[in-house]
């Protein structure tokens, strides 16, 4: 079985044991064992299943300032945390071929395959949700023809995502692609780059 059917299955999987509750505020229960590959795909879901909600309460145009505010810093986290994990599962693929002979004119991707893997997962949480509207029995029939068609090019989309991110990993497998990793190395989450927040910090000291 390829990498990507079954990292689709585990996505599919946590998308709906989050509808199951459909609450932002569920915990967690990963079925996977901890430190798998297999676990670390569940988490990534998991958070941008949790963030696609967070991102449609927040355009509630009635919604409360200070509720507003702390979605924002909620959403903050979970980029945070997404990120991460992204990192997290490019190490894998990083140690997974760290022994592979490159190839004298083996070439960079574009991405990272884990990268490439969080916008798989992404993708399959707008499966779900296009699914969803296209069934939807109190929309007109119009709506629900045209999230159909949307659908479909999604279903097509990721049968497509799947096929490249295979046909990298077996390229970087065979040595005719590099396995190279960059840190996203954000600057607004730490105070020592962001300038809002390290000015802040001396202002403090210096009181």
């Amino acid at each position: 079985m390829s990498f990507t059917k079954i990292a689709n299955q585990i996505f599919n999987r946590a998308i709906v044991d989050y509808h199951f509750e459909d609450n932002i505020d569920t915990q967690i229960n990963n079925p996977y064992s901890k430190d798998t590959i297999e676990n670390k795909l569940y988490r990534k879901c998991w958070i941008d299943t949790v963030q696609w909600h967070f991102e449609d309460l927040i355009r509630d145009p009635n919604i409360d300032p200070d509720k507003g505010m702390q979605l924002k810093h909620r959403i903050d986290k979970s980029n945070q945390d997404r990120t991460n994990l992204v990192e997290q599962i490019d190490s894998y693929f990083r140690d997974l071929y760290k022994d592979v002979k490159a190839l004298q004119n083996a070439h960079l991707n574009t991405e990272s395959p884990a990268w490439a893997i969080d916008r798989l997962s992404i993708l399959a949480i707008k499966i779900y949700h296009m699914k969803e509207q296209a069934e939807r029995k109190d929309a007109s029939q119009e709506h629900r023809n045209k999230c159909l068609n949307k659908l479909h090019v999604l279903l097509e989309q990721q049968k497509d995502l799947s096929l490249s991110i295979d046909q990298l990993l077996d390229d970087i497998k065979t040595g005719k692609k590099l396995m190279k990793v960059y840190r996203q190395m954000k600057m607004y989450n730490d105070t020592d780059t962001n300038p809002v927040l390290y000015k802040k910090k001396e202002k403090e000291d210096k009181l």
